[in-house]
């Protein structure tokens, strides 16, 4: 038997970051960094730290995610999102260490009508969608070796997301709503983990641009909706029933753009692993069956 791999993870106080290192800690030596504990904006610590740790894998899930603080802070977004991946992949390259950096599907427009693909150009709307693509390109021009995966609509135990914030609503209101007129797929935080395990494990050898969402795709009020149904379903007391529409231009809150569809094809994904990512209603039935009705 073989010396575990060591793998360290960027992010660890994040909803998919602390997935990550929860997960990989039960076949691997992992170490987590949280925000406190390396923060993005000081390149001389990112380098004090990481250089003198041996390390297999090195993956970056931390990142400047507040679309409508990004838009007013865009220096801080682009040193955050764009240049601090940029040295993490240099220290992975340098390291011999295989680089993962998670990207997001706000890198598009949103006008295409069908699924994203990796080669459809990238085209932000925003400071944020634009911080995380010079991300992408900085990561991918430092370390040709890297791999930026890109996800949408991120759930999971480890943090709230936004279908926690409608649920936990949901439980104490009889009416709540979603904006009905914006699509993508959501994608559990635990598939994104299996699916990344095999490249992080050194089993499965891909590099460059791939996309990974749980199947199929929605609005963000069927999302709730589901969600709500499963909650029914599994007999989580809920006082709501129904989520009702809104649209996007009714969302006066919203400093940034949000593009209206970005779904993302997984073909690629299917193509390197010879499987098929499960439907969304699945990832979603069981969180709610998981942390919620056994909770």
């Amino acid at each position: 038997m073989g010396a575990k791999r060591r793998v360290i993870i960027l992010g660890a106080g994040g909803r998919l970051g602390a997935a990550l290192v929860r997960l990989y800690a039960r076949d691997a030596e992992v170490i987590g960094f949280n925000h406190a504990q390396l923060d993005l904006a000081q390149p001389e610590q990112l380098r004090a730290t990481l250089e003198p740790l041996p390390f297999d894998a090195l993956i970056n899930a931390a990142a400047l995610t507040n679309v409508d603080y990004c838009e007013t802070h865009r220096a801080e977004a682009m040193q955050l999102n764009a240049e601090a991946p940029r040295r993490l992949a240099e220290i992975g390259r340098r390291k011999k260490a295989q680089f993962v950096h998670i990207s997001t599907d706000y890198v598009f427009d949103g006008e295409k009508r069908e699924p994203y693909t990796e080669d459809d150009p990238a085209n932000p709307i925003s400071v944020y969608g634009e911080s995380k693509w010079e991300g992408e390109l900085r990561v991918l021009a430092a370390n040709p070796q890297a791999l930026v995966l890109r996800v949408s609509w991120v759930f999971g135990p480890d943090r709230p997301s936004f279908i926690d914030a409608i649920l936990r609503k949901a439980r104490e209101e009889e009416e709540v709503a979603a904006v009905a007129d914006k699509f993508s797929t959501p994608t559990y935080t635990l598939d994104i983990a299996e699916i990344l395990w095999p490249i992080v494990a050194g089993a499965l050898e891909y590099s460059g641009l791939l996309h990974f969402a749980n199947r199929d795709s929605c609005s963000w009020q069927q999302y709730a909706q589901w969600a709500l149904d499963c909650c029914h379903e599994f007999a989580v007391p809920m006082k709501a029933r129904v989520v009702g529409a809104l649209s996007l231009s009714e969302m006066r809150n919203f400093i940034a753009r949000r593009p209206v569809n970005t779904v993302l094809a997984t073909h690629k994904y299917q193509q390197l692993s010879g499987r098929t990512p499960r439907h969304w209603h699945d990832a979603v039935a069981e969180y709610v069956r998981e942390f919620y009705a056994g909770s």
